[in-house]
């Protein structure tokens, strides 16, 4: 009898069983948090400078009315919802890999440059080519931001180095380069000023439908290209060495956990403009919920960070009636100190 106890209990504790219970337990809390998500998304399309009863939203929804809520559910705010769950999700998965790429708990996922050198296209499409519309201007802040990561990644020379401090520290430079020069140009151009600073703060107020059905496919490649990449970043958090030993060629898989990084924060910024502290706090709280395999806790940065997104425009609506804060602005607001609250939490 002595020696059962030790095996059932060493079988208990095997790594395939806390697996196993770890991949439950993120199915749990996605499906929990998917739950929230779809009162969220019930929430955005009741509140409003023009309230709306549950029941008007799922008549209006699924129907083809042309009264007031019908027009308000389907042109106002129909869009602005799937563009912040389009975003949301894009920037939590994109957080969740940038701190497994990096290793860093501190990682946002503009620190590759993605964010400025979207907010550098938009600044060109309206200074050089007079464009002021969110769906004019999202290819130009695509292209910027893909262009940025594309310079980031041949200033760390990745060919030489299999680390990931030169493409952080290439991150930081190139953001300060940028960020200069959008100052400059804003500043010397009122007009531009003044049409730049309403997609700055990150706001999905009067959403063009098509922008997020315009970026989808590359939201879809950059979460497939996540997958892909996520087994090689586990293998990488227990070393180079140890990594090849197990068949992972860390270039390949930096190379692509960058490259998926930068599709996914360049769809999202160029939709609704650089968001804060979504990619990151959805880092913290996928790792405080998840201790499995990256993989299994990609679906539940999606959802949280397509919540947390969500949730903050629909908050921004409801304390300034009958206008509105920004959706940045209340990520920034509520994120920052939830943040705080989590890492002194874990360091206590």
């Amino acid at each position: 009898m002595l020696d059962i106890h030790p095996a059932v209990s060493a079988d208990a504790d095997s790594p395939a069983r806390l697996r196993r219970r770890s991949r439950a337990r993120i199915a749990v809390v996605t499906l929990g948090l998917t739950v929230v998500l779809m009162g969220v998304i019930v929430a955005s399309l009741a509140v409003g400078s023009r309230p709306l009863s549950p029941p008007d939203v799922v008549s209006a929804l699924f129907s083809n009315r042309t009264d007031a809520a019908g027009v308000i559910v389907h042109q106002l705010r129909l869009p602005r919802t799937i563009t912040a769950v389009f975003a949301g999700a894009c920037l939590g998965v994109a957080g969740v890999l940038m701190q497994a790429l990096t290793r860093n708990p501190l990682a946002d996922p503009g620190l590759l440059g993605v964010n400025a050198g979207a907010a550098l296209g938009v600044v060109v499409a309206i200074a050089v080519f007079g464009i002021g519309t969110a769906s004019g201007y999202v290819w130009f802040a695509f292209a910027g931001a893909a262009g940025s990561a594309v310079l980031v990644t041949l200033a760390a020379r990745p060919g030489r180095r299999t680390d990931t401090v030169g493409l952080v520290l290439a991150g930081v430079a190139l953001s300060a380069c940028l960020g200069a020069l959008v100052r400059i140009i804003t500043l010397a151009d009122d007009d531009t000023f003044e049409s730049f600073r309403f997609w700055a703060v990150g706001s999905f107020e009067r959403r063009d439908p098509g922008v997020a059905a315009q970026l989808l496919p590359f939201a879809v490649v950059g979460i497939v290209l996540a997958v892909v990449v996520a087994r090689g970043l586990d293998q990488l958090r227990l070393g180079d060495d140890l990594a090849r030993a197990l068949g992972v060629s860390p270039l390949p898989v930096i190379l692509g956990a960058g490259a998926a990084i930068t599709i996914l924060c360049a769809a999202a910024t160029s939709a609704a403009g650089p968001l804060a502290f979504i990619g990151l706090l959805v880092a913290h709280l996928v790792r405080g919920s998840a201790s499995g395999g990256l993989r299994s806790s990609l679906p539940l940065a999606a959802v949280g960070g397509a919540t947390l997104t969500l949730a903050s425009d629909v908050v921004g609506r409801v304390i300034a009636l009958p206008g509105e804060v920004e959706a940045g602005i209340v990520a920034a607001f509520v994120g920052a100190p939830l943040l705080l609250w989590l890492i002194l939490r874990k360091t206590t």
